[in-house]
């Protein structure tokens, strides 16, 4: 028996064999030119070298070394700085105010203006062209302390205030404990005397005060009291 597609009735052939004819899931729409944004496109390369010269700049800036000033033993605060203190480094160049070493002649004739410390480098506003010394206005007095009447670590340098301290049986009401000097440098300490139970300071203290602050310790009625980071 022979099987074939009934034609149809007015004699053309069916649309599926018809050439040339499509179905609607084969149209396509028509696609519109892609628009091309030439400004975006030239701040991008514009980005892409900026970062590229931010970085080539970084890279060649990190290879610039300058030589500084290197504190390489402790100088506490007032004293002169010595050359021994000092040491030349290379360090990169960070734009920071460091001392450069071509300079440090002129350091070994100033004075530390706070307590230098090994490893530091040092900057301008670590030392001062006059030290603690006395001056006009200031006077050095030598105290001769008892155990008990100033810290045992005392150095040169230190910061302390003087207190006047009214030795027993004196009339508390005439006679208060009160401060003679708020901050008083430290000049030099001496070692304990022959018995162990007294020890040399000298300090500097304004001369308005250094009778006072004389008298007082003549009689053993000072007190040192230590200002530990005012210095």
């Amino acid at each position: 028996m022979r099987i074939s597609e009934k034609p149809s009735q007015d004699g053309r052939a069916p649309a599926a064999e018809r050439p040339g004819l499509s179905g609607p899931a084969s149209r396509k729409l028509p696609v519109p030119p892609r628009e091309r944004k030439p400004a975006l496109a030239a701040l991008a390369v514009l980005l892409i070298l900026g970062g590229a010269l931010a970085t080539t700049l970084l890279v060649m800036r990190s290879g610039d070394r300058v030589s500084a000033v290197q504190i390489v033993e402790q100088v506490n605060a007032g004293q002169p700085v010595p050359k021994s203190a000092l040491r030349e480094v290379e360090i990169a160049d960070t734009g920071i105010g460091y001392v450069a070493w071509r300079y440090s002649d002129r350091v070994t004739r100033t004075y530390a203006a706070v307590t230098l410390l090994p490893g530091t480098l040092l900057t301008e506003q670590m030392v001062t062209a006059r030290g603690d010394e006395a001056g006009p206005g200031k006077a050095k007095v030598g105290l001769a302390l008892k155990a008990g009447q100033m810290p045992t670590d005392l150095v040169k340098g230190d910061l302390v205030q003087v207190i006047y301290v009214p030795a027993q049986g004196r009339d508390s009401g005439s006679a208060q404990q009160r401060v003679l000097a708020p901050a008083a440098r430290v000049a030099g300490v001496g070692l304990p005397g022959r018995t162990g139970s007294s020890g040399l300071v000298s300090v500097i203290v304004d001369t308005s005060v250094a009778p006072t602050v004389a008298l007082y310790a003549s009689s053993g009625e000072i007190a040192l009291v230590e200002l530990p980071g005012a210095g």
